[in-house]
């Protein structure tokens, strides 16, 4: 059994094609766009904590990769914009070749953070 990484630098080599560069972008979405948000793991993915509370999370699914607020208003708050996303209470599923919008990463981040 494989081992579950324990640093978000280690995240990516368990992901393969598609899924892998959509995720390394959205890594480095969020980081632009919170800069000052520490990279961490969290419930075995690599996630993001400001403020010491984890804002954003993400990993590859089987049909897909998920993004995560680690909150469960966060994305009933944003329902209008994420039309088209499917998504639970607490995660937006997207596909990997299309990856996510930075204006829509934006306003998860920033819709995130005003609930701290």
């Amino acid at each position: 059994m494989a081992r579950k990484p324990t640093t978000i630098d280690a995240y990516p080599a368990t992901v393969t094609g598609e899924k892998r560069a959509a995720l390394e972008s959205l890594r480095k979405t969020i980081r632009a766009v919170v800069p000052d948000a520490e990279e961490c793991i969290s419930y075995a993915i690599p996630a993001f904590r400001f403020r010491g509370k984890v804002v954003a999370g993400f990993a590859a699914t089987a049909k897909g990769c998920s993004y995560f607020p680690f909150s469960g208003s966060t994305l009933a708050t944003l329902a209008d914009a994420l039309e088209g996303y499917e998504r639970t209470k607490s995660s937006l599923h997207f596909d990997p070749a299309k990856g996510l919008p930075l204006a829509l990463v934006r306003k998860l981040l920033k819709a995130r953070i005003a609930e701290l």
